[in-house]
């Protein structure tokens, strides 16, 4: 067998090559690959969480306040609670999350800064928070209105 492109050649057989190879190394149970946060034959460690303050009403303010919003929550599972993420829904707002686990039993804090500076007239904001638990995802609010500065 003559090769008529061996570059052509070369480059099939190195993406082959590469398809066979894995850059991670996960467990795999039942043909399912495992989540790295799992051992396996054991669930992931999902716990409960409370909401203490989960949404506010901030009243009135003047263009260009900053504001701080501050959500506070329980662990009320039994595993150390992990907040992932926080994505606040515009540049307006940003939002802090917990860099340490929550301890079962333990409180813990969202902080918030609402920027105002071009955002005359009522605004309604979201928080969406990511964590270890069921749901995984839950949606802090607040509400303000703010007066164009003069």
């Amino acid at each position: 067998m003559m090769i008529k492109n061996p570059f052509l050649f070369l480059t099939v057989l190195g993406i082959g090559f590469a398809a066979c190879q894995s850059s991670e190394n996960k467990p795999v149970q039942n043909n399912i690959a495992v989540p790295a946060n799992t051992v396996a034959g054991e669930p992931a460690a999902i716990t409960t969480i409370q909401w203490l303050d989960s949404t506010f009403n901030k009243g009135t303010i003047t263009e260009g306040e900053k504001i701080e919003i501050v959500y506070r929550f329980k662990n009320t599972g039994e595993k150390p609670l992990i907040i992932k993420d926080v994505r606040p829904s515009c540049g307006c707002t940003v939002a802090e999350k917990p860099l340490e686990p929550i301890a079962p039993g333990k409180e813990g804090i969202i902080k918030a800064v609402f920027d105002s500076q071009n955002k005359p007239g009522p605004s309604h904001k979201t928080i969406t928070v990511i964590s270890n638990t069921q749901p995984e995802s839950y949606a802090l609010t607040f509400n303000v209105i703010v007066n164009k500065k003069s």
